[in-house]
């Protein structure tokens, strides 16, 4: 009825495999480092960065040169933290822009490099930025330009023979008369 030592060794060997498995698993999904990468950070400061995580991609030309380590505020703006990988130079004249990854994809920031002859270093700020593009904003623009359309409310509802355009006027004479 009971287990041998060998069937319990066994099944105490796969239970611990099984737990080293879901940590390996969560933190991979979780994107949680436990060494950081090498490399240096930048920081850039933007006005809104909407979505933006911990642990989201920072590209240059599409590809990917490391990751947002770090968020918060800073003069009210948000300061961003980016870990970039060994080797790889960005300049002064840089542009940090946030994008999205398709339509409702996830946050990304992405690096487009300028004609700046000096090279960012190690706790140097990235000076250009472009904030992230949120989708609710605009479409509650184009809401409230199509409400208040710059037309009377009464002319948007009357039928359109009822709108009867200025008459035009003839040519006169001096007399009053015409012609």
């Amino acid at each position: 009825m009971y287990a041998s030592r060998t069937t319990q060794f066994i099944v105490g060997i796969f239970t611990i495999l099984g737990i080293i498995a879901l940590a390996i698993l969560s933190f991979s999904l979780g994107k949680i480092t436990l060494v950081e990468s090498p490399g240096y950070t930048l920081y850039a400061n933007f006005d809104n960065i909407a979505g933006l995580k911990t642990g989201n991609q920072v590209e240059l030309a599409g590809v990917e040169i490391g990751k947002v380590a770090r968020i918060g505020l800073h003069n009210d703006r948000a300061r961003v933290a980016l870990r970039i990988q060994n080797g790889v130079q960005i300049d002064s004249d840089a542009i940090a822009g946030i994008k999205s990854a398709g339509l409702l994809g996830d946050k990304y920031v992405s690096i487009a490099l300028g004609p700046g002859e000096k090279t960012l270093k190690d706790g140097d700020v990235i000076r250009e930025t472009q904030s992230a593009f949120v989708l609710e904003d605009a479409i509650g623009q184009v809401i409230n330009n199509i409400g208040s359309g710059g037309g009377s409310k009464e002319a948007d509802k009357a039928p359109p023979e009822a709108i009867t355009p200025p008459e035009k006027s003839s040519p006169q004479n001096g007399t009053g008369k015409q012609k």
